[in-house]
């Protein structure tokens, strides 16, 4: 059994250095992984990821984060990638990484994802170059979740996760005022999910939203936005069998 354990939306500011740390330093007795599901930040400032990055350095669990859309607020995404790196951090967009826990190779995809709604209520292709390029945007994010995780098949991982900021269900909406359902994330996400096949889907972005839901194919949904499940992180067991 493998345990991952994965938090979103921790949103760390200048002064929030050591808040989360001395509960990090439990994840050995808990957990096998950490999965960080973005919005790490506040304003996406290189001194806030410098925060984030003495947050989780030298922990002694594997680390593998993606972006959200904070982290890109100060429009130095690089930058925030680069810190969190140094410190030890996979950081993963449109890309796959396999960490070794103990006799199993777990993979994980990653992608920021980008919000466009969901079935029967979603944004199109269709008309201004900037309303097709958000949903072209869209699907880029899907299409490089999808692709990283059948690359992972391919490379044997039996196991795999898909980590994404936006989520790919409504389910894990509810809570949120409908009217920014198509903010919160799209349908696409959950396609490349059932596509290529995964065991687990982490998000976060949704403060107000649930935490449990499912994609079409079966594949569960967590929402694991700090807002939503109130701790340093929450653990979830998946059966390598």
């Amino acid at each position: 059994m493998i345990r991952v354990a994965a938090v979103g939306d921790i949103h760390m500011g200048l002064e929030s250095q050591g808040v989360l740390r001395p509960a990090f330093e439990t994840l050995p007795d808990c957990a096998d992984l950490l999965l960080l599901a973005g919005d790490l930040t506040r304003h996406g400032t290189p001194e806030e990821a410098r925060v984030v990055a003495q947050e989780v350095r030298d922990l002694p669990v594997p680390v593998v984060a993606v972006l959200g859309n904070h982290d890109h607020h100060d429009e130095q995404p690089e930058k925030v990638t680069a810190l969190l790196e140094d410190a030890g951090v996979r950081v993963l967009e449109g890309e796959g990484t396999i960490v070794e826990c103990g006799d199993t190779r777990v993979g994980v995809a990653g992608t920021k994802g980008f919000g466009g709604g969901f079935v029967g209520r979603s944004a199109g292709e269709f008309g201004e170059p900037l309303m097709k390029e958000f949903v072209r945007y869209s699907r880029r994010c899907a299409d490089g979740l999808r692709t990283a995780l059948e690359e992972l098949e391919r490379q044997g991982c039996g196991t795999r996760v898909a980590l994404t900021h936006f989520s790919p269900v409504a389910d894990t909406l509810a809570g949120e005022p409908p009217e920014i359902y198509p903010f919160l994330g799209s349908y696409l996400l959950a396609e490349a999910i059932d596509t290529a096949g995964a065991d687990l889907s982490v998000h976060g972005h949704a403060h107000a939203g649930t935490e449990h839901g499912m994609t079409a194919g079966g594949v569960r949904v967590r929402n694991v936005a700090q807002p939503v499940i109130r701790r340093a992180f929450n653990v979830y067991h998946l059966h390598t069998d």
